[in-house]
């Protein structure tokens, strides 16, 4: 398979996430301000899930622009990932109508752990296509931030039973951390073209 339709049907389905996310913002009924203070954690919850599949798309596009090929085993980690981001709009939903009540929050930790397991199972699958020497491999070095996001995750998932507060700070919390613009495999890209290793 072509590199670039990988990156087209990922991009459509990451497309069609947001799209099916946004539409589960349903319009209430009435003109007056205080009609939208109900929505407010169902919003709450679409931003935090928005943000995160933004931070997914960006990760993943310099991720598949510095890799050389497409293999199998790098077709097959990236429909795990897209199954675990499909999932968002389900768990973004029932957080959010249901105001991070314990269940709710522990299930969208549970996808959040989940993706980024999938994210580091496809990042891991095409390293090995380059090598362990490679250029892309030196960049992602010990990648502190995808070592430390599943273990932020299991906590936040065991907190939502007691309180579910800590668990939404810790989810907000780690998309501030990838929020910070993290440019080693762009530096890649730019430095040796998504052809050389």
């Amino acid at each position: 398979m072509e590199k670039n339709r990988l990156e087209a049907f990922s991009d459509g389905v990451l497309a069609i996430i947001i799209t099916i996310m946004v539409l589960d913002l349903k319009v209430p009924v009435g003109s007056d301000i205080t009609v939208l203070k109900p929505l407010l954690p169902v919003f709450l919850t679409y931003v935090l899930s928005f943000i995160y599949l933004g931070i997914y798309w960006n990760n993943h596009h310099h991720l598949l622009k510095a890799a050389r090929k497409v293999n199998g085993a790098m077709m097959w980690a990236n429909l795990h990932l897209l199954f675990w981001l499909s999932l968002f709009p389900f768990v973004t939903g029932w957080m959010g109508e249901n105001h991070f009540t314990p269940a709710p929050t522990a299930v969208y930790g549970a996808v959040m752990l989940l993706a980024a397991i999938a994210y580091y199972l496809l990042q891991s699958v095409i390293i090995a296509e380059h090598g362990r020497d490679s250029k892309l491999a030196a960049s992602i070095g010990r990648d502190l931030k995808g070592k430390l996001s599943p273990v932020l995750y299991a906590i936040a998932i065991a907190s939502a039973f007691f309180r579910p507060w800590i668990s939404c700070c810790l989810y907000v919390f780690v998309a501030l951390i990838w929020l910070v613009p993290d440019r080693r495999i762009e530096r890649v890209v730019d430095e040796s073209g998504p052809s050389s290793h």
